[in-house]
């Protein structure tokens, strides 16, 4: 019995501190694996966001473009071919609202609801504004009518355009995007 207990305290002195080293080692390596999955954790989520923030800003640079190009003091001039009646230049100031917008629509992924209502406000507000004065005009007259009285109307408005609205919405978000990363 003495010889048993003997062997047994024998192994239990070489196995006890085995047993306690396995165990601090095993924790240090967990710590220092975990560390170093949350630092990688970390650095991947910061990528992430400089992408997102850098995708963000394309979104608001392309949707400033979109806004200035359907602004009729840009959009008619690029349009306007002499020669043209009231009715084709409607048609063709219409197509191309339509088709820049349609070129942009996936933009709305990367910035806030409130700015892409505005956009969409702004392109619907641009087209009933042409159809509104195309409808004081004869069709079959000249094309530079139209532009005279788009000119006049953008003159004599009051308040703020739809297009200007949306361009202080949109650079506001994103001076807000630029100071705040992608929390904002």
């Amino acid at each position: 019995m003495n010889n048993t207990l003997s062997a047994f305290l024998e192994i239990l002195k070489y196995t006890l501190p085995a047993i306690i080293v396995l165990i601090a080692c095993s924790s240090i390596v967990k710590k220092f694996l975990l560390n170093d999955f949350k630092e990688k954790h970390l650095a991947l989520l910061k990528d992430n966001q400089d992408t997102t923030v850098r995708l963000r800003l394309q979104a608001y640079e392309r949707l400033t473009l979109y806004i200035e190009r359907i602004h009729p003091r840009n959009l008619i001039p690029r349009v306007y071919e002499s020669g043209m009646t009231v009715a084709h230049l409607q048609a063709m100031l219409i197509m191309t609202i339509k088709m820049e917008f349609e070129h942009n629509v996936s933009q709305q992924v990367y910035v806030t609801k409130q700015v892409w209502s505005s956009v969409r406000g702004a392109k619907e507000q641009e087209m009933n504004m042409i159809h509104m004065i195309c409808q004081q005009l004869d069709p079959q007259a000249s094309g530079k009518e139209l532009h005279k009285k788009i000119t006049d109307y953008l003159l004599t408005v009051d308040g703020q355009l739809p297009s200007d609205v949306a361009l202080n919405l949109i650079n506001e978000e994103a001076r807000l995007v630029l100071s705040y990363g992608s929390q904002a």
